[in-house]
């Protein structure tokens, strides 16, 4: 894969990489694209899989943390990681 194309997937939302993916998928699950062009989707599909997968785990470390107090109450804290 370029890297003009690994450029391109990062500026991509999640919701944006994802809708992609669901697309390359469907294609490749239809069986009517040519050898030659699944591999160069299924390629990228990778690289919009792992892409999605670093803005969730981005997105997860950005989720306040649930703190249990000493006396036992629940309480929201910031994950602190900005």
């Amino acid at each position: 894969m370029s890297d003009t194309a690994v450029a391109d997937i990062s500026k991509l939302s999640f919701e944006q990489a994802l809708a992609e993916l669901e697309t390359i998928v469907r294609q490749l699950e239809s069986g009517e694209v040519e050898l030659e062009k699944s591999i160069s989707i299924y390629e990228r599909g990778a690289a919009l899989r792992a892409h999605c997968e670093g803005k969730l785990t981005d997105a997860e470390l950005k989720v306040e943390k649930i703190v249990q107090g000493k006396d036992g109450s629940l309480s929201l804290e910031p994950a602190g990681l900005d």
